[in-house]
């Protein structure tokens, strides 16, 4: 998406004299204070099926940070709907809501209650009953058929709305979401590729939705803000709702409610067949959304004589980006949920005139994707304190006995010790042993997609500067140069190979292979991954947009298998099959040799030659713990290790590991 210049320190301004992010956005007889929205998305912090302390506490959060208007995690409307294990239900909600609504109005923030049921996107897993759905089109993952929902099982979900509705006003909530968009009972009724109905509710398969909507504003009366998240394209033109079509279906909504129009409409994609299209990771390009957006605010705007506000969603994580989108009328307001929880405080920092500060998001969904049975905490790659604002105590308070420190490795952990430790009034030196700043995510962001983690190192080095911390680059610390207050970061090493390595062999590093793909020996490649991560899976995407014949080998089922943590399992092998990448799943990996690899699968034994002229080794790593092993004798250093020093460990977990380091120092 090409975009006008960034803001730069001064902020680009709009016609009326400021930044446009930043101006009120007058929605129905209520007023935003800013048109950044903090949208509705899974977090995991219920208890139980109600909204939470810990909801609270990370609402509030981004309303202290400036979000204009903050719509909570969808409530199921109908006990029918269970689709995640802590999914809230409506009638369990109304004290958490008044708890956010009290801890975040105060801030200006508006809030909203996002209201919704899965219907057949659902899983029966936590309810032990049957989907409901407007046709019986089985469930994409678990191919789970619904029950094709009767005239009284309609009949009770609108009422289920309803209810919602006043039990959210009823708690100070300043209006409703009605979600029509992913994992939405709602948008099935209005598909074609979901609603194969021949009765009423399939002769106009907008009837349920305009039903609701009509329930739900002469519930919540003129006062109170009505909204829709809507589906303009489901990116399955054979039978789903288009592009073409969403103009005129979304005009048409918006004035639908006989009691009132629709205050705020949300543009957003995907249906049962693409989940992972409505929140993509970087190989999608960030705003992917935006001419559509356009398309649907010029018709819904000249429909509603401007009454209706249309806000922008899909990978809008750059303040430049977003402030373009209203500027050029893309849209009223923007949604900016990930850049949001990856820093509380951006619409707080652009305000001050300081949007380089804002802590970049990756979309790399590796810690805000928490819908797995798992059931992780939402959270960000580069601010662990995102989702756990109970349970973490905030860094940025003054040590109680500031002390000399030396940081050893300048990867995420290190950088983040060291500006850690920095805010809290030590005084600090960072070494590492290369020429650049970032370690092992520099060469991780060389893979297709995965470009934007450099993003996040980029800001760690530019924040330990502004922060005052000592950086030291191309210096390899001896042993002899340390006394102290030590934190060790100095990552991993090459772990051990489990096959059997030939005369004649070429096996390289995942590591010297994404940094230069070009020294290569010239043939076919195989990308040996035992992780099944996204190291191996961009290197084999790397290679093959270079020409090359890969092959990628891993002993699980599927190419990938980690990717579904973060949604990009599906979307990882229609890529690698795209790119003509040869798959070899279900097997293990016994020899290379001058004439190929030997390959053996996992469950018949059978084994297979594969003439290649090199194997890109994309396995396991180990700690690095030489110098921590050379301190343990010298009784003037006080050291603790952390990141891939002390294990093979994410982004996420070596920043989180450097942040607390930093802050036992007291």
């Amino acid at each position: 998406m090409v975009t006008p210049e960034g803001l730069g320190e001064s902020a680009q301004v709009s016609q009326s004299g400021g930044v446009k992010l930043l101006e009120p956005l007058n929605l129905g007889v209520l007023q935003a204070p800013t048109r950044i929205i903090f949208g509705p998305h899974e977090t995991n912090l219920g208890s139980g099926r109600s909204i939470s302390a810990d909801h609270v506490a990370y609402y509030q959060r981004r309303a202290v940070g400036g979000a204009g208007i903050i719509i909570t995690e969808e409530a199921s409307v109908h006990e029918s709907d269970w689709p995640y294990e802590r999914a809230p239900l409506a009638v369990q909600c109304a004290q958490g809501w008044a708890e956010v609504v009290a801890a975040c109005s105060c801030e200006g923030s508006l809030v909203l209650a996002a209201l919704g049921h899965a219907g057949g996107q659902g899983t029966s897993h936590w309810s032990q009953r049957e989907l409901w759905a407007p046709s019986r089109v089985p469930e994409v993952n678990s191919r789970e058929v619904p029950k094709w929902m009767e005239p009284e099982d309609i009949a009770q979900v609108i009422d289920g709305f309803v209810l919602a509705a006043r039990l959210a006003i009823e708690a100070g909530c300043d209006g409703v979401e009605i979600n029509a968009g992913q994992y939405s009972l709602v948008r099935q009724f209005l598909s074609g590729l979901t609603n194969q109905r021949t009765d009423e509710w399939g002769e106009d398969r907008r009837l349920f939705l305009t039903q609701i909507l009509t329930a739900v504003r002469g519930a919540i009366g003129a006062k109170k803000l009505l909204a829709l998240r809507l589906a303009c394209d489901e990116l399955a033109p054979w039978a789903g709702i288009t592009p073409e079509q969403a103009p005129d279906l979304a005009a048409e909504l918006a004035v639908q409610p006989e009691q009132g129009p629709l205050d705020l409409l949300t543009v957003v994609r995907g249906s049962i067949y693409s989940v992972s299209a409505t929140r993509p990771g970087g190989h999608t390009p960030t705003g992917f959304n935006l001419e559509l957006s356009r398309a649907v605010r010029a018709q819904v705007r000249s429909a509603t004589n401007d009454r209706v506000a249309v806000a922008a969603q899909g990978s809008i994580v750059d303040v430049d980006q977003a402030e373009w989108a209203l500027t050029d009328g893309i849209a009223d307001a923007v949604e900016m949920t990930r850049a949001q929880i990856s820093d509380a405080d951006l619409v707080a920092k652009l305000s001050a005139g300081q949007p380089s500060r804002i802590r970049p998001c990756t979309l790399s969904n590796q810690r805000s994707q928490v819908r797995d049975n798992r059931n992780p905490r939402v959270s960000a790659l580069g601010d662990p304190f995102s989702g756990y604002e109970t349970k973490d105590a905030p860094y940025a308070t003054a040590a109680a006995h500031p002390v000399e420190l030396t940081v050893v490795g300048g990867g995420p952990g290190g950088l983040e010790a060291a500006r850690v430790a920095a805010i809290r009034g030590h005084q600090v030196r960072l070494f590492e042993a290369s020429e650049t700043f970032g370690g092992m995510v520099r060469v991780a962001a060389k893979g297709p997609g995965w470009e934007r983690l450099a993003l996040l190192v980029d800001w760690l080095e530019a924040e330990c500067r502004l922060e005052g911390v000592e950086l030291i680059n191309n210096h390899r610390v001896t042993p002899a140069e340390l006394a102290g207050h030590v934190i060790l970061a100095v990552g991993g090493r090459q772990g051990l190979r489990g096959y059997e390595e030939q005369p004649g062999s070429e096996v390289r590093t995942a590591v010297e292979a994404l940094d230069h793909p070009e020294s290569l020996p010239e043939g076919a490649v195989l990308i040996w991954d035992p992780i099944g991560g996204p190291i191996g899976v961009a290197l084999a995407e790397l290679l093959a947009a270079r020409g090359v014949e890969v092959h990628i080998a891993t002993p699980d089922n599927i190419i990938g298998n980690e990717l579904a943590r973060s949604g990009d399992l599906a979307p990882a092998n229609a890529r690698l099959l795209q790119a003509g990448v040869h798959m070899h799943p279900r097997m293990l990996l016994r020899a290379v040799s001058a004439q190929g690899a030997t390959l053996e699968d996992r469950f018949s034994a059978q084994k297979q030659e594969l003439p290649v002229a090199v194997l890109v080794d994309a396995g396991h790593r180990l700690p690095n713990d030489a110098l921590e092993q050379d301190l343990v004798d010298i009784s003037l250093v006080q050291a603790c290790s952390v990141g891939d020093c002390v294990a093979p460990r994410s982004i996420y977990e070596a920043i989180l590991e450097g942040r607390r380091a930093a802050i036992a120092l007291g």
